[in-house]
């Protein structure tokens, strides 16, 4: 069971990083502050699992990076959507929008009484 809590979790992360570049690019600081923000608290993101998320979708071609300065005028990282990112992010919203209804469905299932 881990393994697989931990593909769904994992998955679940690139979606919303997916998610929240499709707004705009944005620096990894940056965007786990707005997963929690969004969430108020709810889901917070350790940088520890945001960088090696980034490094996976980048590796798939679906964010690519640029340095931009930030807020600050701190050198920075950025993470843009790509193309293929933007697709991508079709389809994992569909599977999501999928899966959770099923749950929904499993948790207000209600047994006819015999």
């Amino acid at each position: 069971m881990p393994e697989e809590r931990n593909r769904l979790l994992q998955g679940t992360l690139e979606l919303l990083v997916l998610r929240v570049l499709s707004v705009a690019p944005m620096h990894g600081w940056g965007i786990g502050e707005r997963i929690a923000e969004i969430t108020g608290d709810v889901l917070v993101v350790n940088q520890g699992s945001l960088y090696p998320a980034l490094q996976r979708l980048r590796s798939r071609g679906w964010v690519r990076t640029e340095w931009h300065r930030t807020e600050n005028n701190r050198r920075a990282r950025y993470y843009v959507l790509t193309r293929a990112g933007a697709k991508q992010l079709g389809v994992e919203l569909t599977a999501w929008r999928e899966a959770s209804e099923a749950v929904e469905r499993v948790l207000s299932w209600r047994p006819a009484e015999s």
